[in-house]
């Protein structure tokens, strides 16, 4: 692309963030990874220089996102060095082992919560002011089957908050369809990430070569982002053969 287009990905650290950072850096895209370790950013980092244009495009900002005031000193240092943000891909997520709704304890809850919803509303309230002013825009949320049908293994926190981000993106394309602002939700079957090492009983690692791969959900998030704007995909479903 002659003029670089600017992309803000949050759990950019492993797994499906980090897979998409580093296509859209590849396509020429600016690309802000963001990520509460700032060891796993590097990494990331690391990687989207052997293919991005140049430093300047690319950006890391440790941020834990759900945490309100983080999550706007993360924007303002986005904005302060690319003005504007075209696209808004909210990855972040977590899992603990106690999850069923016999074990999880109060912490854990809010704590699940805030990882894996709330701070997807607060990236998306950071940016969209800016996506109004320019009357364009694309968010994508990347939520779990779990968010369409709930499964005993993924846990009551998870189950809801991902439920809740299949909300968040109906929200927005009701709300904000009038002001060039689209959303898509991306609901993948099991992907081999690090999250599955925090299940109960982590799936062996010669069943996890058969499962979806990070890159597999990116290519996705990659066509609801490169569709003409006149095009929405609302919602993807993406399962392993």
């Amino acid at each position: 692309m002659t003029d670089a287009k600017t992309a803000v990905i949050t759990g950019a650290g492993s797994g499906v963030g980090r897979a998409l950072a580093v296509m859209m850096a590849r396509s020429g895209w600016r690309v802000a990874v963001i990520g509460r370790r700032q060891s796993s950013l590097d990494q990331t980092m690391a990687l989207m220089a052997g293919v991005a244009r140049g430093g300047d495009h690319m950006l890391a900002i440790s941020c834990d996102v759900g945490d309100r005031a983080q999550v706007k000193r993360m924007a303002d240092q986005v904005l302060a060095a690319w003005a504007s943000v075209d696209v808004l891909v909210n990855s972040a997520g977590t899992n603990i082992a106690k999850r069923s709704l016999k074990e999880i304890s109060e912490a854990d809850f809010e704590m699940m919560m805030s990882a894996n919803l709330s701070g997807s509303y607060y990236c998306v309230q950071a940016f969209l002011p800016g996506m109004r002013a320019r009357s364009a825009g694309t968010i994508v949320n990347i939520g779990s089957r779990a968010g369409l049908a709930a499964a005993p293994v993924a846990g009551v926190a998870y189950i809801m908050g991902k439920f809740g981000m299949r909300g968040l993106t109906q929200a927005i394309n009701a709300e904000e369809r009038t002001n060039g602002i689209r959303a898509c939700h991306i609901a993948p079957g099991d992907i081999n990430t690090e999250i599955l090492d925090k299940r109960p009983n982590p799936p062996p690692m010669n069943l996890r070569g058969d499962m979806l791969q990070g890159e597999d959900v990116a290519a996705c998030a990659l066509l609801a982002i490169n569709l003409p704007p006149r095009a929405v995909v609302e919602e993807i479903i993406v399962t392993p053969r």
